[in-house]
């Protein structure tokens, strides 16, 4: 029973940052949701980046949409890609670019007019995806920053945004998780109505 006590005081902490998220973000969430949605109308593909558990979340959001979020929707795949998972990527552009040039390079060469970048950062500072909007800004790509904090340097870097208010990184994280399942809710509903139909 030693940890009880810190238990309690984690879980109640990780709810009160979701009901700041109810309290700030909704509007910012629906703004930001609405945009994927008509990226996925008009055909193109949504690209998403972060580092470290972010980049895990980048990568399992980015899952959700390739594979399937809920198993009663036999939708059809949709085009997603977490630009973090390929190591050999991300060796090659750290050795012979640099580390903060990385996610830039990739977008680069993957990205094309009217995609998406998703870039994930809890102190919305990263120099690698900050970079990597400024190379998705010249392609003529939108960009979604999902932050935390005060949304650090990348808030006035991209075309929307939704900052969790929260200064703690894991309850940050566990916000940004659940605001990308309901991205891919909202992209289900509105690309594949036929499955909620009544």
């Amino acid at each position: 029973m030693k940890y009880s006590e810190f238990i309690k005081s984690s879980i109640e902490e990780s709810i009160q940052t979701k009901q700041s998220v109810i309290e700030h973000c909704i509007g910012d969430i629906n703004r930001c949701g609405n945009l994927l949605i008509e990226t996925y109308k008009q055909g193109n593909k949504v690209l998403f980046c972060g580092n470290g558990g972010s980049a895990a979340d980048a990568q399992h959001i980015a899952t959700e949409l390739v594979i399937r979020y809920r198993s009663s929707v036999p939708r059809k795949s949709l085009p997603a890609f977490a630009i973090t998972t390929d190591s050999s990527m991300t060796t090659a552009g750290g050795n012979d670019f640099g580390y903060e040039h990385t996610f830039a390079r990739i977008v680069e060469g993957l990205g094309n007019k009217g995609d998406v970048l998703v870039g994930i950062s809890t102190s919305g500072n990263s120099q690698n995806v900050l970079n990597a909007f400024t190379m998705a800004k010249s392609k003529d790509m939108k960009t979604i920053a999902l932050l935390g904090n005060n949304g650090g340097k990348m808030l006035t870097e991209c075309d929307a945004y939704v900052v969790v208010p929260s200064t703690v990184t894991a309850r940050i994280q566990e916000s940004h998780i659940l605001i990308g399942h309901i991205w891919c809710e909202m992209i289900e509903q509105e690309i594949f109505p036929e499955f909620f139909t009544t």
